[in-house]
């Protein structure tokens, strides 16, 4: 198959690789660009371990070809934080205890921060929704929820305090 130039934005950088067109974004992400936070798991859009920020959704990377991402901006968990400077969902994740073996956290992550930077107060109902597509089998749920609304909690705490100066 011919390949053809995918032109896009990945964490913030334009970048363009040639892409065969059955490839999928989860495959140029992991192998063009050796962003491997983000987990191949089932393949088939069913675990969200593979999840990405596309155009501000999250989205199944493993099932967008990587034509579709055409001039799109797309976020990886690499894009969100550093081991130095870590994004607030994933010092919350840590200080939770809502990270197990780690495979489904950036996927995790990546969904619930799609949520927050849509809606910055979600209730605990948003959150489960935001993050129903993706499955962990190590902690359950009830953590990584926890999680994800303390940032809310924390953000809403910040700007009250940045109100009432």
């Amino acid at each position: 198959m011919e390949k053809k130039l995918l032109k896009f934005t990945l964490n913030g950088e334009m970048v363009e690789v040639y892409v065969s067109p059955d490839e999928t974004l989860l495959d140029i992400i992991r192998d063009k660009f050796q962003l491997t936070g983000t987990k191949k798991g089932c393949g088939q859009g069913e675990c969200g371990a593979c999840t990405v920020i596309m155009n501000g959704n999250a989205v199944n990377s493993c099932v967008v070809l990587a034509m579709h991402a055409m001039d799109s901006v797309v976020e990886t968990i690499e894009g969100i934080g550093t081991s130095n400077n870590l994004h607030e969902l994933q010092e919350s994740f840590i200080k939770h205890g809502a990270i197990q073996c780690g495979f489904c956290t950036p996927g995790m992550i990546m969904s619930s921060k799609a949520l927050l930077d849509k809606n910055p107060s979600p209730c605990k109902s948003h959150v489960k929704e935001a993050i129903s597509g993706n499955i962990c089998r190590c902690t359950g749920y009830v953590k990584i929820e926890e999680a994800v609304l303390s940032v809310c909690e924390k953000s809403r705490s910040e700007k009250l305090v940045v109100e009432g100066e």
